[in-house]
């Protein structure tokens, strides 16, 4: 891998994290499209994947660390706190929910990394679920609801949980899938994107932290260590500047953009692959 490709892939992976418009579709798009081919193999491109969650892991921690922090403090407190003090503390009550969100993609994930990992993606399966989930965004964001994080009970956790299943699936766009959830059960456009960044951090990590562990124990690839890092601080910085633009924009408009934007990308690719120019 040559490191003006890391470099693209970690600006790609910074993007795409945060806007609803799938980063792991766009992982494997664009080495598609312009003909990288397997960029080292697959171990490499495994291990060069689960790096990049890391700098988009940084980029979501540092953007929302005293949300964090919060939630944290405050998880830890309440499980330990009366009864009377629990019910007041709305913060550590709000942290486990989060917390359960992450619990059915973290079960599917393990239970089935093999069969997600050979099964699906592939060109024409991403432009397919680029359209049709970026029809849900579409279709939930035009719902009304002024709820907020407060307003999370149970249930919402459990929905947005299973909603992020389907975002193990390339081309479904986890921060898109949770959007559209919290926006069909009701919350604010800026709380729902407020939300998915913190929702996310386990997802993120669990893809990083955990898959990268595993590479190092195993050994590196040889030669991929500096694009890591290029990769890694390309995706922290893009993704930090993501973060930011979807918080200004979900406080001014829409998501028109990023579902006619999927729309678009789908059409080509589609186009490219029964074309067979790719």
């Amino acid at each position: 891998m040559e490191w003006w490709q890391a470099l693209i892939l970690g600006v790609v992976q910074g993007l795409t994290e945060f806007f609803p418009i799938s980063s792991s579709g766009h992982l494997e798009l664009v080495p598609w499209i312009f003909g990288w081919g397997d960029l080292g193999g697959e171990a490499v491109g495994t291990a060069f994947d689960a790096s990049l969650h890391l700098g988009t892991l940084a980029a979501v921690v540092f953007a929302t660390r005293r949300q964090l922090w919060l939630l944290v403090r405050e998880g830890v407190r309440y499980p330990l706190a009366a009864r009377g003090a629990r019910t007041n503390n709305v913060t550590g009550r709000l942290a486990w929910l989060y917390v359960l969100t992450a619990v059915p993609a973290a079960v599917v994930g393990a239970l089935f990394d093999d069969v997600i990992g050979n099964q699906l993606g592939g060109p024409v399966i991403v432009a397919f679920s680029l359209i049709v989930f970026g029809a849900v965004l579409w279709w939930a964001d035009r719902r009304a609801g002024q709820r907020t994080a407060r307003d999370l009970g149970v249930r919402d956790a459990w929905l947005i949980g299973a909603a992020q299943v389907l975002a193990l699936n390339p081309g479904t766009s986890r921060s898109g899938i949770t959007i559209s959830a919290m926006r069909a059960l009701g919350f604010a456009r800026t709380e729902a994107v407020q939300m998915s960044f913190v929702l996310g951090v386990p997802i993120i990590a669990g893809a990083g932290v955990w898959k990268t562990v595993g590479l190092i124990a195993d050994g590196l690839p040889d030669g991929l260590g500096q694009a890591m890092v290029i990769g890694i601080a390309a995706a922290a910085l893009t993704g930090w500047l993501a973060i930011n633009a979807l918080q200004r924009l979900a406080a001014r408009t829409n998501f028109n953009a990023f579902v006619i934007y999927r729309a678009v990308l789908a059409l080509v690719v589609l186009n490219l692959a029964l074309t067979g120019l790719r």
